[in-house]
C-alpha cells in the first residue's frame, strides 16, 4: 500500500510530492498526460514564449521612425521551434527528477474504485491518502458544433497560423492569444458574451488596453454569445452568434475555445470514493481536504479554492504536504496573489478593485492616471500606460493596485509584496528604487 497517490504531474503535484517523500512516505505520481503539468507544457510558459514574438514585433513597429528601420515579422514555424526547445525536454526531466528522489511514476488514467483505492491501467492501487491535482480543462459550452473548437493546448502547437481566427470568450486566453495571432499575421475576431473583455481586471485600465486591441486590428465583439459552429465542405468554419438581439455570422479558418476552464473531475469516478461535490467543485474544508472522505486532498485548479494561477497551485501543494505530515494545522491564505494577462502590453492586478473595496465598506482614496508621457512609456514609444492604486484612508495601507503598460507584469510584484506585508503607501513612497526602471515609477503612483 502507498502512503500517498497523487493524480497529476504538474506544479501542485510536485510541490506536495517532494516534502512528503523526504519524510519517508511511499509516493506514487500518476498522469495520463506527459509529466510536467499545464503551466510548463501547455499553458503559462510556452504561451509567454510566443508572446515574446508578439512583443518584439510590436516594439519594432513602435520604434519605427525612432531609430529602428525595416520590417520585423514573426516566422511562425521558427517561433514554434523556439517554444519546443523549451517544452520538449520537460516530461522526461520531470519524471527523471521524481524517480531520482524515490517517487514512483505511472502513466494512465486514474479513477476511484473505493474510498481507499484507485484503478490505473487495470491495476488496483490502494493508498492511505490521495491528492487530486489533475488541473483543469475547457468548460463545456453546450452548443452545436462544439467539437470543432480547438483548445488552448492545440493553439500552442499550431504548425501554421490560420488566415482568419475566431476566439470564443474574452478572458485571459482570448486576450493573450489574440495579440499573438494578430502580430503573426492572422485576422482575429474575439466574441465575448460579457460587457467587456478581461472582467477580472480594472474596467478603466481594460478600456485603455482596448486601444492596443484596435491598433493591432483585433475585432472585439462584446455582448456577443456564440450559439453554434458549423464546418463547411470547403473546411471553413461558420460561427453563428447572437449580438444585441440580432443574429450575426463569422467565417474562420480556426475557432479557439477561450471561454474558461474548470476542474478536470469527470474521469475520477468520485462517487466510488464518497468524494462530495458542491456547486460543481470539490467540497473541501479549510485544509484542502475532502469534507466527505478525509483520505482525499486537492490542490491547484482541481481544488479551486484560490485563484487559478500557477503560484497558487505550488502553494496549495505545500499546504497539503504539511497537513498530511503534521495533521491539519495550516490553512491557505490567498491574500495579495497578483494576476497578469500577457497581452501587449500586459495588464496586472493585485488586491481589491474599486467595486470590491466599496462593497467591503473600506474608506479609501484612489490614485488613477494615464501616463504615456512618463519615461517608462516614452523609452519604448508605448502609448498605453496607466495605473490605479487604492489606499485605505485611516491606515494608509495599500488595498489594491492595477497596472497596464510596459513591465506591468513585473511591477505588480512590488505591490503584491507591499500588500502581503501590510506596508503603507508612505513605506513605498519613501523607498529608493533603481532608476531608470519601471519600478522607480511606484512612488509617483502613490
Amino acid at each position: 500500500m502507498h502512503d500517498l497517490v497523487i493524480v497529476g504531474a504538474g506544479t501542485a503535484a510536485l510541490s506536495a510530492a517532494m516534502p512528503v517523500r523526504k519524510a519517508g512516505w511511499k509516493v506514487l505520481v500518476v498522469d495520463f498526460r506527459p509529466f510536467g503539468g499545464t503551466c510548463a507544457l501547455r499553458g503559462c510558459d510556452p504561451k509567454k514564449m510566443l508572446v515574446t514574438g508578439a512583443e518584439t514585433v510590436d516594439l519594432a513597429l513602435r520604434m519605427r521612425g525612432n531609430g529602428i528601420a525595416g520590417d520585423t515579422r514573426i516566422d511562425w514555424p521558427e517561433l514554434m521551434a523556439f517554444k519546443h526547445r523549451y517544452t520538449d525536454p520537460i516530461p522526461a526531466s520531470t519524471e527523471d527528477y521524481l524517480k531520482e528522489n524515490g517517487i514512483e511514476t505511472l502513466h494512465g488514467r486514474a479513477h476511484f474504485t473505493a474510498p481507499h483505492a484507485m484503478q490505473i491501467n487495470g491495476e488496483t492501487i490502494e493508498a492511505k491518502h490521495f491528492l487530486l491535482a489533475a488541473g483543469a480543462e475547457p468548460v463545456k459550452l453546450g452548443i452545436p458544433g462544439e467539437e470543432h473548437l480547438v483548445t488552448s493546448e492545440e493553439f500552442l502547437n499550431l504548425e501554421r497560423m490560420p488566415r482568419r481566427l475566431v476566439l470564443v470568450g474574452g478572458g485571459y486566453i482570448a486576450a493573450e492569444f489574440s495579440h499573438i495571432a494578430a502580430r503573426a499575421g492572422s485576422s482575429v475576431t474575439v466574441l465575448q458574451r460579457g460587457e467587456r473583455m478581461l472582467p477580472h481586471f480594472d474596467p478603466d485600465l481594460v478600456d485603455l488596453l482596448m486601444e492596443k486591441f484596435r491598433a493591432a486590428g483585433i475585432d472585439v465583439r462584446l455582448k456577443t454569445t456564440v450559439e453554434a459552429v458549423e464546418k463547411r465542405r470547403d473546411g471553413v468554419f461558420s460561427v453563428r452568434a447572437s449580438s444585441r438581439g440580432e443574429t450575426v455570422r463569422f467565417e474562420a479558418d480556426l475557432v479557439v475555445h477561450a471561454a474558461g476552464r474548470g476542474p478536470d473531475l469527470e474521469a475520477l469516478n468520485l462517487g466510488a470514493a464518497n468524494v462530495a461535490l458542491k456547486d460543481g467543485k470539490l467540497a473541501l474544508n479549510d485544509f484542502l481536504q475532502s469534507e466527505s472522505n478525509p483520505r482525499v486532498y486537492a490542490a491547484g485548479d482541481t481544488a479551486r479554492k484560490g485563484p487559478a494561477l500557477t503560484p497558487v497551485s505550488a502553494y496549495d501543494g505545500e499546504i497539503v504536504a504539511e497537513n498530511l505530515l503534521h495533521g491539519n494545522r495550516r490553512k491557505p491564505d490567498y491574500t495579495a496573489v497578483p494576476s497578469v494577462a500577457f497581452s501587449v502590453p500586459p495588464i496586472a492586478a493585485v488586491g481589491l478593485g474599486e467595486a470590491e473595496a466599496r462593497k467591503n465598506a473600506h474608506r479609501f482614496r484612489t490614485s488613477y492616471k494615464r501616463v504615456p508621457d512618463w519615461y517608462t512609456a516614452r523609452r519604448v514609444a508605448e502609448t498605453v500606460y496607466g495605473f490605479k492604486v487604492l489606499v485605505e484612508e485611516n491606515t494608509d495601507r495599500i488595498l489594491g493596485a492595477h497596472l497596464v503598460g510596459p513591465h506591468a507584469d513585473e511591477v505588480i510584484n512590488l505591490f503584491a509584496l507591499a500588500l502581503r506585508k501590510a506596508m503603507t503607501a508612505e513605506d513605498l513612497r519613501t523607498a529608493t528604487f533603481a532608476y531608470p526602471t519601471a519600478g522607480s515609477d511606484v512612488p509617483s503612483m502613490l
